[in-house]
């Protein structure tokens, strides 16, 4: 063996190699980071939004011919004056006109963002045609106007609402509202004669209208009515002049006089004294002798005179 070197006497020392051996620092992702000193990132990414599956254009065009009847309809409704057959027959297309659009627009495919409004403006087509045909239809001499009782309908207000929402999406809904009128309080000058068929006696009747509303009073005969008479409530009013004869003494109450119809349109009541009203002249010595009559309208106590209901049909005209 081969010596490295010597001090002293006998003695050996020895020479230590030390070796350092260095490794390369690889980095990796565990997922958690042990010593807490670090957090997994997070990856985020954006999808572009879905295209339409139907095109825009295609139910803007849809939308337009599907209203474009009703639009057309509601115009002429708005035109359309007075009551009667016309109005009556123009309530009627406008009605046919809402229920075929309604139609139309429950099959049309419809892009994504106007669905809810497209099945908003359906349901207010559905109700504004049922509300048409209500308000429309005739019935009877005590009815108030198609155009009032449209005011209070839920149709038109739903169509404006419903109208407004796919227009503010970008899908004009173009239709005209129907028109509209508040209640009436038309009335008569307390003792104007509705109707008089000429009067050539000297009898005389007396309405007194103590109730809560106005009234009209017709005297009839076997063959005509003489006269009717306009009563407002909490008034009198007198009719001279009365001819001989039997006579049914008929009443109608109410609120809004329509000229038109001769009738009332609200809270309407008809009724008639069961007992007839009987005018004599007799020529008695120094003069002559004739009948004078009063009639009290309000119910009282101790009255002497009973009414019946009558149907509005039966009512003098």
């Amino acid at each position: 063996m081969r010596g490295t070197g010597s001090t002293g006497s006998g003695g050996i020392a020895a020479v230590g190699v030390v070796l350092a051996l260095t490794l390369p620092l690889v980095g990796c992702d565990s997922g958690d980071d042990v010593d807490g000193r670090g957090s997994p990132a997070a990856v985020t990414t954006s999808a572009p939004p879905p295209a339409p599956t139907v095109d825009p254009a295609v139910y803007r065009r849809t939308l337009a011919g599907a209203l474009k009847p009703l639009d057309k309809a509601l115009r002429a409704m708005n035109r359309a004056g007075g009551e009667g057959r016309a109005l009556t027959k123009a309530f009627g297309t406008a009605s046919d006109a809402a229920g075929t659009a309604a139609d139309a627009l429950t099959t049309a495919p419809t892009p994504d963002d106007a669905v809810t409004a497209n099945v908003a403006l359906t349901i207010a087509l559905r109700a504004l045609s049922e509300d048409l045909k209500e308000a429309g239809t005739a019935r009877g001499r005590c009815a108030t106007s198609p155009r009032v009782e449209l005011a209070s309908a839920e149709g038109p207000a739903g169509l404006r609402d419903a109208s407004a929402a796919l227009t503010g999406l970008g899908y004009p809904a173009r239709v005209v509202l129907p028109r509209t009128e508040k209640p009436q309080k038309r009335r008569l000058g307390n003792g104007t004669l509705v109707k008089d068929a000429g009067r050539s006696g000297l009898g005389r009747l007396t309405i007194d209208n103590g109730t809560e509303s106005d009234a009209v009073v017709s005297l009839t005969g076997q063959r005509r009515t003489a006269f009717t008479l306009y009563i407002r409530k909490g008034r009198s009013a007198t009719v001279r002049a009365v001819e001989d004869g039997s006579y049914t003494v008929y009443f109608a109450s109410g609120t809004d006089w329509n000229s038109a119809k001769k009738s009332f349109t609200r809270d309407c009541s008809f009724q008639k004294f069961d007992d007839k009203a009987a005018f004599r002249t007799v020529a008695v010595t120094g003069g002559t002798q004739y009948t004078v009559l009063t009639y009290s309208l309000a119910k009282s106590v101790g009255g002497n005179a009973t009414t019946s209901e009558v149907p509005e049909d039966e009512f003098p005209s």
